[in-house]
This record gives structure tokens, sequence and C-alpha cells, in this order.
């Protein structure tokens, strides 16, 4: 009868961790691209499971979807795109995937900039645009996952305060910069926010979409433009060719001061593994280049 009992307890406990909270499917949630990915990481913290559509290193402009991405979207309880025009594909992987998730845009309320008449997606390079994607995310995963609402909530407090601290410090940091060390050159149009939020002025030989090549006409104009202008710093970008950021500093004479972290973050081990740590680089870099220190 003992061993019977014994035996029957072990039974029940088995069923208790079986059941228990610790032991529950974690929420399925999709992020389109890795920055993205990064600030819902930060708010779901170790209640959710979060995969990646465009990985880092990559170009969500230019992406093709393939099957396994059809898969987690499919198999999602959550997704969270960018929007305002960034992943042209997205709609058409939902829709297609069959997928019952809830779809929420991490840009919502915010004022898109617009460059040469067209809306710019880029809306993560101002760190205040950051705090409005942390406050969005947290909001949706309360209403999809109510229960785990307090801890969402705690997380995006923290986090927005770590966004807030930077961008205090980078406007600090930008301020005392002199107006003929503000002008900056990058591969492609991706950086108006955060020309819009710290006082600077990016100039790039191709549009918002890196799909678009600039023609020959452009970019001797871009050139001429270059020279006459006090341009302090040029970068190559983690996700484009540096083919005409060479050019540019061929033609021009001007020193290519590092790598910028545009679209997506960098790979393990990268300066660029999470969207603080990225903003934390392409400040220190670009600061380096218009103080002349690159």
């Amino acid at each position: 009868m003992k061993r019977l009992f014994t035996h029957l307890a072990a039974s029940a406990a088995l069923i208790v961790v079986l059941v228990s909270p610790a032991h529950a499917e974690k929420l399925k949630v999709v992020a389109s691209f890795s920055i993205l990915g990064d600030m819902v990481q930060q708010v779901t913290g170790d209640k959710a499971s979060v995969t990646t559509i465009v990985g880092p290193d990559a170009d969500a402009h230019v992406y093709t979807p393939n099957v396994d991405d059809a898969k987690a979207v499919k198999q999602a309880d959550v997704i969270f795109v960018n929007g305002i025009g960034f992943e042209t594909w997205s709609k058409a992987l939902i829709d297609n995937s069959g997928t019952k998730a809830k779809v929420f845009v991490a840009t919502d309320g915010i004022t898109p900039l617009k460059v040469e008449g067209e809306v710019d997606p880029h809306a993560w390079n101002s760190l205040t645009n950051g705090v409005v994607y942390i406050r969005n995310i947290e909001k949706a995963l309360s209403k999809v996952d109510a229960k785990n609402a307090a801890t969402y909530k705690a997380n995006a407090d923290a986090y927005v305060a770590k966004l807030e601290a930077l961008d205090k410090s980078t406007k600090t940091a930008l301020s005392a910069l002199p107006k003929d060390r503000r002008t900056v050159v990058t591969a492609h149009d991706a950086f108006g926010y955060l020309a819009s939020s710290y006082g600077l002025k990016f100039l790039a030989p191709v549009g918002i979409d890196t799909e678009a090549e600039p023609s020959a006409k452009d970019l001797a104009k871009l050139i001429d433009q270059l020279k006459e202008e006090k341009v302090a710093g040029l970068f190559v970008e983690n996700i484009t060719s540096p083919a005409l950021v060479k050019q540019i500093s061929k033609e021009t004479g001007l020193k290519i001061g590092g790598r910028l972290f545009s679209d997506a973050l960098s790979e393990k081990g990268g300066p660029a593994t999470s969207y603080l740590a990225m903003f934390n680089h392409n400040l220190k870099v670009i600061l380096a280049a218009l103080k002349g220190q690159s």
C-alpha cells in the first residue's frame, strides 16, 4: 500500500509540473526584421518565443520570404511589422500563410517624414520614435496576453528609461558640434529621422529604397554638391554594397569614416546586436567623424 501511495504521489507531482505555468507553451511572436525583433524581445522577456523574418545584416527592402518564413507566420500568435511602406512583401506573406495571428503595426502614432515626396519608413532612427515602438508593442502584447500585462509593462518601462537617457545624452553630444560639422553622407537615405531629431544633415546617392539605383547624372550632381559643401562624414552601411560610397570617396577626396547600421542589426559578435547597441555604435562613429577623429 505504501508503495502504491508513493507511485500515486509521484504521478500527481508529475501532472502538476506538466500543467504549471512555467511549462506552459510560450506566446509565439513574429517580427518582420531584426531591429523590431530586438524591441519585441525587450518587452516580452521570457514570456514569448520571438522569431525574426529578416535577420541581421540583411536588407528588408529587397527581401524575398521563404517557406520557413511562411510556416513561422502561420504558427504565430502575434505578428509585428514596421509599416509605413517598409516591408513591401509582408502583406502577401501574411495573407497567403493562412495565419490567425493578430497583426500590429509598430509605428502607429508616428508622423512619417517624407524624402522627395516619398514616405520614409526608417522611423526607428529617432529614439523618441523608439519609445513609441516600445509602447505600441507593450500595448499589443498586453491585449493578446493579458495575464502577463504587468510583466510587459515593467519591461517596457525599464527599456523606455534607457532610450530616454540615451536620447538626452545624444542631444547633448550633438548640440556641441559647429554648424559646418553636421553634414553626413551615407549609402542610402535611411537617417532622415536621426537628422530631424538631432540637427544633422544626411545626403545619399540612393533614396529611401535600396532597390533604386542612382543615375549617372544624379550621382555626378551629388558629387559636385559634396565638393562644394563642407561634408564632415562619409559612411558605408551594413546592408548595402560599399561600391557607391567608395566611388564618392575617390572622386571627392572624403575619407570613409566607418560603417553605420541602418536597417538591420549586426550578427552576433558585431557592434550592433541590439537596438540600443546599434544606436550607441552609430552615434560613436558619427561623432568621431564629425569631430575629425575617425
